[in-house]
């Protein structure tokens, strides 16, 4: 496993496996990985690609205030752990590799990066965006893959490597839980015992969701987030959203169906957190 920190190394590494007939496999992380990172690393290497993770956390993501600064960052755990995974180069780029100064250019996409995670965060996707968009012109990769569990995101780069024509193909992958059905993040971490205990009320709703959805037969959306929210509200967390929308453009849903889902977005203490359920 070779690491590398310069745009012009990892570049050189990618254009070596290309020439030897290998398909790029990329997987961008923000580093502190979890399970949920390793079955996208197990998932590109299972699709026989050369598999490339990146670990950058993106200070253009986070608003004045969030939590750039104390973000959880452990490198050498990280590279153990894809070293165990037999990944085949990882890129740690500084921030000053990423973004050279001045650098005046930011990539957004309109109406759905402005709904439920947009509204909290104001120009969080248009840093996240931006971010992608550099990596998969460094990376040029086949295939990228994210997770479902930040169901917007994913949703969001799917339009933009449509609308921007690139030549790659999205791979989503499940959520992946903890064995108490907390979705497994990054930033579970700040969360104390008896915050995760909390936490776990988000994640309650959506399961009684989907098991009215799929045993009982209920598809109306309204009463769907009406009971998931009374749920929510029973625990000392701040519900900030529940909607049920559909996949495509995130516009809200009268009827659960195919391609719709439910996200949800809680505050536990000072931790907010994301989940939702997903009807592809």
């Amino acid at each position: 496993m070779k690491v590398l920190d310069k745009k012009s190394d990892i570049r050189s590494e990618i254009e070596d496996a290309r020439r030897s007939g290998k398909k790029i496999g990329f997987v961008p992380t923000m580093g502190f990985l979890h399970q949920g990172h390793i079955s996208l690393i197990r998932r590109a290497k299972e699709d026989g690609c050369f598999t490339i993770v990146s670990i950058f956390v993106n200070p253009l993501q986070f608003r004045p205030g969030e939590d750039f600064h104390r973000y959880p960052r452990d490198t050498n755990r990280d590279l153990s752990m894809l070293e165990s995974e037999s990944v085949d180069a990882v890129f740690t780029p500084s921030t000053e590799e990423m973004y050279k100064k001045p650098h005046l250019t930011e990539v957004s996409l309109s109406n759905i990066s402005e709904k439920l995670e947009g509204a909290f965060r104001p120009g969080h996707f248009r840093g996240v965006c931006t971010v992608v968009t550099k990596l998969f012109n460094i990376v040029k990769p086949d295939r990228a893959y994210f997770g479902w569990k930040d169901a917007q995101q994913l949703i969001i780069i799917k339009k933009m490597v449509s609308d921007l024509d690139f030549n790659i193909e999205i791979i989503p992958a499940p959520t992946v839980r903890d064995p108490d059905g907390l979705a497994a993040s990054s930033r579970n971490t700040y969360l104390s015992l008896q915050e995760r205990k909390r936490a776990l009320v988000l994640s309650r709703a959506l399961q009684k969701i989907k098991e009215m959805v799929e045993f009982q037969q209920i598809t109306d959306a309204a009463a769907l987030i009406e009971c998931g929210k009374e749920i929510i509200n029973s625990e000392n967390v701040e519900l900030q959203y529940l909607e049920a929308v559909e996949l495509e453009n995130l516009e809200p849903v009268h009827t659960i169906k195919k391609n719709t889902g439910v996200l949800g977005a809680i505050k536990v203490g000072n931790v907010r957190l994301i989940d939702n359920i997903i009807w592809e």
